[in-house]
């Protein structure tokens, strides 16, 4: 089975009505990482985490995937960066977090940290669009949640560095598409990518595959 049809298969299956769902989403957690992944959404005043939803739904497609150097724009408190180092557990995989406020930056650092990821998630504190050319290497795996109308620029910037086969995620598809129509449009009509827009919580997020031909290498 491909990466992509593999892929397709589980986005059948996580948008499935939940009642075909025999587990819930967290049932496989420990109860300290389940206690800390709710006190970050109970502390989440301005509401920037993902769903739990979302969360898992990232999880999944990260291990899925079998990524390996994955990127996330908009880091916040931790909650996202939490779930896909779950899912890059699997992997064997690494993640960078980048995210803009300071102190944010230092909670998310902590909360990793507290869920046992430190060894996979590194946080880094600054301007995504100064941070992300530092980074060494290209991504199989990018997941956008920071400014929405920044969203292309962030696109134009990762998809020469995002593997043939990779994936690349944006949060609030759905509930603030009016903000990031530019994005959207280049991630639909792009003749190099497989894209959907899925909705495991009410935010929506949009999942572009990046097509394995030599033509768009």
């Amino acid at each position: 089975m491909t990466a992509y049809i593999r892929i397709a298969a589980i986005l059948t299956w996580l948008l499935a009505p939940a009642a075909e769902h025999a587990q819930s989403p967290t049932a496989t957690l420990a109860p300290d990482l389940l206690d800390l992944l709710r006190k970050i959404k109970a502390a989440d005043s301005e509401h920037l985490a993902v769903s739990e939803s979302d969360g898992q739904f990232l999880r999944v497609m990260v291990a899925s995937s079998g990524a390996k150097h994955a990127l996330e724009v908009g880091g916040a408190s931790g909650y996202s960066a939490i779930w896909i180092g779950l899912g890059l557990r699997e992997t064997g995989g690494r993640l960078t977090t980048i995210e803009v406020d300071a102190g944010r930056a230092r909670t998310a650092e902590q909360n990793i940290r507290r869920a046992g990821l430190a060894d996979i998630v590194t946080v880094v504190s600054g301007d995504a669009f100064k941070e992300i050319p530092r980074i060494k290497g290209d991504f199989d795996f990018v997941f956008l949640d920071a400014w929405k109308r920044d969203y292309k620029r962030f696109f134009d910037l990762t998809f020469p560095r995002l593997r043939s086969g990779g994936l690349l995620l944006a949060h609030n598809a759905v509930n603030k598409e009016t903000e990031m129509r530019d994005f959207l449009a280049a991630i639909q009509n792009h003749p190099a990518l497989f894209t959907t827009i899925v909705a495991p919580g009410q935010e929506g997020i949009s999942v572009s595959y990046k097509i394995k031909s030599p033509a768009h290498k």
